[in-house]
């Protein structure tokens, strides 16, 4: 079901949808290619702002978990298994990654909504623009250089790119796959492995993300997700040490934080997307 047809639902397709899903919808971490419970068996509960009820329950990933996603993206970065995969076959992953993203706008655009409230017509729209960011950054595979400078006929002066290693990203909760897919997939085209936390709010698309990327042909451990909570999986994932860069998308109070975990562990580099400003007016003829 594409993204077009899901704008075609009516309200009574939304609900009966919605009322699968809660039955169905998957809460478990994503870990080298698998669904698996979190080592301490810990659990956190999401709840549907539109209703104030629990609409799942979500593995709470700890510091062992992390240690846990970060060995298997790493291992899968040593064994080369994403990276040195001819730049044309992974571009051809990447954009079937795509596509089924868009098969599966209607399941994806219900999970943002039921997790943090906004309508479900905002939803199906930012489906295709994740869609879009992974096709785009597929294209960019084949087009990555090294350059070549300008010295005597006797040396050879030149640079490649090479990528970081095991990425970490961090998404915020107001727009769950579209900001996890902005870290994951420049840092996959690239060829690094990734670790994904997505906020503990909205957790539920992003861990559905990865599950489609293995099944475009993705390799095990190449990308994968810890749901928890930001200060014991989040603040985990920045001080590990065999974590070469972190992407971040949320408050400049944790951004700073980022840094200083940065600084305390490996020196890793950081990407800060922090203190968004959206400003709302409310006149005095504001209906109660």
């Amino acid at each position: 079901m594409s993204a077009n047809a899901a704008k075609e639902y009516l309200k009574e397709d939304w609900q009966k949808l919605a009322s699968d899903a809660e039955t169905k919808v998957e809460g478990r971490l994503f870990i080298n290619g698998e669904y698996c419970e979190a080592t301490d068996g810990g659990k956190f509960e999401v709840i549907n702002p539109a209703t104030n009820e629990v609409c799942a329950t979500v593995a709470a990933g700890t510091e062992k978990d992390i240690d846990k996603a970060v060995a298997a993206a790493k291992e899968s970065y040593k064994a080369r298994s994403w990276l040195k995969m001819a730049p044309r076959k992974r571009m051809g992953i990447m954009m079937k990654f795509a596509d089924l993203v868009n098969q599966n706008a209607p399941e994806l655009a219900l999970m943002e909504t039921m997790n943090m409230g906004k309508p479900i017509g905002d939803s199906v729209n930012e489906i295709p623009a994740s869609a879009v960011n992974i096709k785009f950054m597929a294209e960019c595979i084949d087009k990555m250089y090294g350059k070549v400078a300008n010295t005597h006929d006797k040396a050879l002066n030149l640079s490649v790119r090479e990528p970081f290693g095991v990425v970490g990203c961090i998404s915020p909760w107001n727009y769950p796959l579209l900001m996890a897919v902005w870290k994951i997939a420049p840092a996959l085209a690239a060829g690094n492995s990734v670790v994904l936390k997505p906020d503990e709010h909205s957790p539920h698309s992003c861990i559905k993300l990865a599950e489609l990327f293995v099944e475009a042909g993705g390799p095990p451990g190449v990308f994968n997700v810890v749901s928890g909570l930001g200060e014991v999986a989040g603040k985990a994932l920045a001080l590990h040490p065999d974590v070469s860069k972190i992407g971040f998308t949320g408050s400049t109070e944790v951004g700073k934080l980022l840094l200083q975990y940065a600084g305390q562990s490996n020196m890793k580099k950081v990407a800060l997307e922090t203190g968004g400003k959206s400003p709302m007016i409310f006149f005095a003829d504001l209906p109660d």
